[in-house]
């Protein structure tokens, strides 16, 4: 008998383990993904021929989709069989990366602006700018009738509704995963359990970022074009990474994953009761405790009606209020950030996606862990109450955002193009009109502005299209293609006839590598100390609610964060990078399309100083809440002293209680479960 017990023991809790395991590679699955998508966020910009306010609408449906459903599962959830809801949640998540990359299969070879191509014969020499290549220009300008009816493509609703589905699926897996965890795992084993669930945390976006980075260096059509044909860089405005690949591979994970899950019962013996086995089974019982079967036959009423209770109370909640209006602040800045820091490095320091994409891989997520590690210690070793976390949390943050001004003084200048950063003439002149893209030097050539094929001459000034520089031949194929006899180009006396140009965008300054290695370190000290507070300043919020108030507020501090700054913050930082756009794309049957061209020193003050001004503003309810906790710390401590006093000797053991109790209340060094979203949301705004 005894033999058979053990075996029924190890059987459970070999499934426990089981379903610790499957859920980590679920974690890793869900996060891998949505560090992937947020990295190829420019891939699907240039792909589509879309603005950045539309990739922002992109990238806040996930969002959306975790709100359609997130009631459903807080109340339905845990009453239904969890293992099959996580099964079915990243059965759905696969579903949605699938029809995210459903549209490179639709929409053909990606076709780039390339006004050369279109001219082209056979000789070597061919001629560029010519007096009858107007019709050439009005061709693009004036679109056919045929090519007016595909005009505005909606392909990429495909990427927006796999979003959204992706945000649908990704909801149940948390709550339902750590909730398991808790009913079934011993009370000393569970912290350990979900410590090792963060462990998947962080090597699920290290993972995304590294194959997005990879992807990015695939054109987009690889297999199917010859590459040598090809004249773009990697640093090209119009260059697309093989996005779909990647998001291919996050599919195929996630329907993976979801396998184990059908496996595994809706309960188990709680670890350490497995003695009680046999007499459950004898009287016809289910594994679950008695009181969670009650609590699955609960009615809507009796859930609700303490809806509105709670609420008040949460609301009446002066440090909670204050730690929610800080949260949307921070977050607001921190998410518009991370969404288009991709776009920033490209745009400011010259660099390409996937080298972008690998280096913030490099730099900040190993430093996040440790930074957390370090705040989680510090918590545990020196038991800090909640007012020393409050100010750890508050000061750590201050600290960085001090250091982060340094940021404004990376400076990385303009290229300098004919037309819209310098004049014809290498005058520095700031132009946002097309017009200024003409000058003497080229108005004989029928020039079509719509079209964006830059050059580089030999004065170091750039030509968005060889026509535009006035050339008239050229010489070789493919990226080495030489221009000659560019009329523009010797307008400075370079040469001393006409001047030349090569394919492609000039270099930047050798000054831009030397800024973006200080932008690197400059990213990984402020990642480590905010990730050192971000910990402590966390379990402010967790120690000021009461115990039966922690679940509910908890969800309301999520749903809070992504109602008003998960969704309406890289909408509004997308709108704003587009007002710096110099150049914008053309699509192929007329109308505005991505964005070729950035003013970096605009780009740069809205990118950073509006995140400045929005952390700024939560600091303002940062200082009440210290003001608030030191009141009720100093309060906390005279009702002690004045207890003391009054029951003198006689009373060792009721002192002791009292001592104990405080001590409980101030040292309490937990994490509760409800963290692991926090710490998701934390490293996503890093």
């Amino acid at each position: 008998m005894e033999e058979k017990k053990k075996k029924t023991a190890f059987y459970c809790v070999t499934k426990l383990r089981i379903f610790l395991v499957a859920l980590s590679f679920a974690y890793l699955a869900k996060t891998m993904s949505g560090a992937y998508m947020n990295s190829i966020l420019t891939q699907i910009e240039r792909r589509f021929n879309i603005p950045a306010s539309l990739v922002g609408v992109i990238n806040g449906s996930f969002e959306m989709g975790n709100l359609l459903v997130i009631a459903f599962v807080s109340y339905l959830g845990a009453k239904l069989h969890r293992p099959r809801v996580i099964a079915l949640g990243c059965a759905v998540m696969g579903l949605g990366c699938f029809l995210i990359a459903l549209p490179h299969f639709l929409m053909g070879r990606y076709r780039y602006d390339n006004s050369i191509s279109l001219l082209e014969n056979s000789s070597s020499t061919i001629a560029i700018c010519l007096a009858n290549q107007s019709k050439f220009s009005m061709a693009m300008e004036h679109p056919s009738g045929e090519c007016k009816k595909s005009s505005g493509s909606l392909m990429w609703v495909f990427v927006l509704v796999g979003n959204v589905i992706r945000g649908i699926g990704e909801t149940p897996i948390t709550p339902l995963g750590i909730s398991y965890v808790e009913d079934f795992a011993k009370t000393e084993n569970s912290p350990f359990y979900i410590g090792c669930l963060q462990i998947a945390t962080i090597l699920g976006p290290l993972f995304g970022l590294m194959i997005a980075s990879y992807c990015a260096q695939l054109y987009v059509d690889f297999g199917f074009v010859n590459l040598a044909d090809l004249t773009l860089s990697l640093t090209d405005a119009r260059w697309v990474g093989a996005w779909w690949l990647g998001v291919l591979v996050c599919a195929a994970l996630n329907f993976f994953v979801a396998i184990p899950f059908l496996f595994l019962p809706k309960s188990l013996v709680k670890e350490g009761e497995e003695e009680n086995v046999d007499l459950g089974r004898k009287g016809n019982k289910t594994l679950v405790p008695v009181e969670k079967a009650a609590q699955a036959k609960m009615k809507i009423r009796e859930i609700t009606k303490d809806f509105v209770p709670y609420l008040k109370s949460l609301f009446h909640n002066r440090v909670y209020v204050l730690f929610l209006i800080t949260t949307v602040l921070q977050f607001s800045a921190w998410i518009g950030m991370i969404t288009f820091m991709p776009k920033y490095l490209e745009q400011q320091f010259g660099i390409s996606a996937s080298d972008a994409i690998f280096l913030i891989g490099v730099y900040n997520l190993p430093i996040i862990c440790v930074g957390y590690l370090i705040g989680g210690l510090m918590m545990k070793k020196f038991k800090i109450s909640t007012y020393k976390a409050a100010h750890l949390g508050f000061w750590s943050s201050l600290t960085e955002y001090l250091i982060y001004f340094s940021a404004f003084f990376m400076i990385c200048k303009n290229v300098s193009v004919a037309g819209l950063t310098v004049s014809y003439k290498g005058i520095d002149q700031l132009s946002y009109v097309e017009t200024s893209l003409y000058a003497n030097c080229n108005q004989g050539c029928g020039c079509s502005t719509k079209v964006w094929d830059p050059i580089c001459g030999e004065n170091g000034i750039e030509y968005i299209s060889a026509c535009l520089a006035g050339c008239e031949a050229s010489n070789k194929t493919g990226k080495t293609m030489v221009f000659t006899n560019c009329s523009c180009i010797s307008v400075l006396g370079v040469s001393s006839g006409n001047g030349s140009a090569v394919l492609g965008q000039c270099s930047r300054e050798k000054d831009c590598d030397t800024m973006l290695h200080y932008y690197l370190i400059l990213s990984l000290v402020c990642s480590l100390i905010y990730s050192f507070g971000a910990m402590p300043g966390y379990m402010v919020l967790i120690r000021s609610l009461k115990p039966e108030e922690k679940s509910f507020g908890v969800g309301l501090h999520t749903l809070t964060a992504r109602v008003f700054a998960g969704i309406p913050s890289p909408i509004c930082f997308g709108a704003m990078i587009d007002t710096t756009c110099l150049k914008w794309g053309t699509k192929r049957c007329g109308g505005e399309g991505a964005c070729r061209m950035y003013d970096s020193d605009a780009y740069r003050l809205l990118y950073l100083g509006v995140p400045a001004v929005l952390r700024a503003l939560c600091y303002i309810p940062g200082v009440f809440i210290l003001l608030i906790l030191r009141k009720e710390s100093k309060h906390l401590v005279g009702e002690n002293i004045e207890m003391e006093a009054t029951e003198g000797e006689n009373a060792p053991a009721e002192r002791k209680d009292v001592a104990e109790q405080n001590d409980d209340v101030q040292n309490c060094t937990s994490t509760p479960p409800e963290t692991t979203d926090a710490i998701e949301v934390d490293f996503k705004k890093n």
